[in-house]
């Protein structure tokens, strides 16, 4: 399985400009780019069904400049959007990448509401960790599924093929290296031999291979993994067969507020504007402040690799504009009490240490001080009764390395090169988040789906057919 296979004479039953393998945000983005420069389009998706690690997600796509940002008077610039995302990894991405993803996320969202409809809206209730002003987009739904079902129905309305229940297993090259297609087999063990011009790698990255990732990322081993079962790292494996030059895969998104043991996503909202994390103990552990992604590995370091987001009715109320926490909320993943002492009984935690935690974050906001970790609380964002729970646990999300490419979204070579009518975005792709969990800044996921989807859907049209 998900082998290249060398064939100069491959001849396949179905004939196609452009084969797309995988059917979320990075593919199905790249399938209306390809297709409205006038090229047959076929999406394959291994799944009975569109969704990709988008559906999973929040659906959030951090941008600036755009239209949806002017609509809602929001003084924000790409100068700045780069910079957020340099400082949150340290300046260990390569720059070009960040510019380019940074640039063409812009015309990607703008270009997806005015000519498929798909309306946006941002977020402008609260900052996500280390970005400085408002930029995260989302559809009206607030969900990865709803943009799933939003370019889904974007991609019905052209001469796009889709077919889930498609896996591809390999692509054939010649032995010259250009790419020639790929083989696909359903359900059944059927087999479909595709021959096309191009291919984009839209199949995410390796999150549900466990052999990539004790390779590769060893400290989340034993996690739970919240991305999809169907990323299985065939980008990294062919691209490996091909003298791909392969970079970060040491990079990954973690998040450290998933319901347990529920399985479902609670907000990092409730942390920014003024939650907490405790663990076993009742103390708390960490700067919640510097991001979700970091904090899977922290919360995953505590007592049985668990903690307690403490938030109150405010927060509470915030949370409900997310789906997920809703749904949190439905199947009974809040705990409330009107008091301190009385949470803390609910919970199973010291009674006298949650309520010094709780008494020295109070301390600390109304002095509107920085505590040992280095996060800064302020008398707005005060905890107040009724106070609420859950119990969490760290997890992985997606990873971030992957195939590098060039401004086309071309995969290169090792030696330079670029491989002839290969292309690669989204997970797929090398991202922008650098080869640390810490370099994550919120929405690079869908930032480098959409983004370089885009791209790759747009150079299409350079081909000759």
């Amino acid at each position: 399985m998900a082998d290249v296979i060398v064939n100069d004479s491959f001849s396949g039953e179905i004939e196609i400009d452009c084969l797309i393998i995988g059917g979320g945000a990075a593919g199905l983005t790249a399938a209306l780019a390809a297709a409205e420069d006038g090229a047959s389009t076929l999406v394959a998706e291994r799944e009975n069904q569109l969704s990709g690690s988008t559906a999973l997600s929040s659906g959030l796509i951090p941008a600036a400049e755009t239209k949806a940002q002017k609509r809602q008077l929001i003084d924000d610039n790409k100068r700045t959007f780069v910079e957020d995302i340099m400082n949150k990894n340290n300046s260990s991405a390569d720059p070009s990448l960040v510019k380019l993803c940074v640039e063409n996320i812009t015309f990607a969202l703008d270009w997806l509401e005015e000519t498929h409809g798909i309306p946006f809206q941002v977020l402008d209730d609260f900052l996500y960790p280390s970005h400085t002003n408002f930029r995260m987009h989302a559809v009206p739904e607030v969900t990865g599924g709803a943009l799933i079902n939003y370019l889904e129905k974007a991609v019905s309305e052209l001469d796009i093929y889709v077919s889930c229940d498609l896996q591809i297993i390999n692509l054939v090259k010649s032995s010259k290296g250009k790419i020639l297609g790929a083989i696909g087999q359903r359900p059944d063990g059927s087999i479909e031999k595709i021959s096309s011009r191009s291919i984009i790698l839209a199949c995410n990255g390796y999150g549900g291979n466990t052999k990539l990732i004790s390779e590769n990322i060893p400290e989340m081993k034993n996690a739970i993994y919240f991305g999809h079962t169907g990323n299985q790292g065939e980008a990294v494996i062919w691209g490996r067969q091909l003298d791909a030059k392969i970079d970060h895969l040491s990079g990954y998104q973690g998040h450290g507020s998933v319901a347990h043991p529920h399985g479902i996503l609670v907000t990092w909202a409730l942390m920014m504007e003024g939650g907490i994390q405790v663990n076993k103990n009742g103390k708390r552990f960490s700067n919640e402040h510097k991001g979700y992604s970091e904090q899977a590995v922290n919360v995953l370091s505590q007592p049985e690799k668990i903690a307690f987001n403490i938030f109150d009715g405010r927060l509470c109320e915030l949370g409900r504009k997310f789906e997920d926490f809703r749904k949190a909320e439905e199947a009974n993943a809040l705990i409330s009490a009107n008091t301190i002492k009385g949470l803390a009984k609910k919970l199973g935690i010291s009674e006298v240490s949650l309520s010094e935690t709780i008494l020295e974050i109070d301390v600390l906001s109304e002095q509107n001080s920085v505590d040992r970790f280095g996060r800064n609380f302020d008398d707005k964002n005060r905890l107040q009764p009724p106070y609420y729970a859950v119990k969490v646990t760290g997890a992985l999300f997606h990873t971030q390395g992957g195939l590098v490419i060039d401004k086309q979204a071309r995969v290169i070579q090792n030696n330079g090169s670029v491989i002839q009518n290969l292309y690669a975005c989204g997970g797929a792709a090398c991202g922008v988040s650098g080869p640390d969990v810490s370099g994550y800044l919120s929405g690079n996921g869908l930032l480098t789906a959409i983004s370089l989807g885009y791209i790759a859907g747009k150079s299409i049209k350079r081909i000759e057919f």
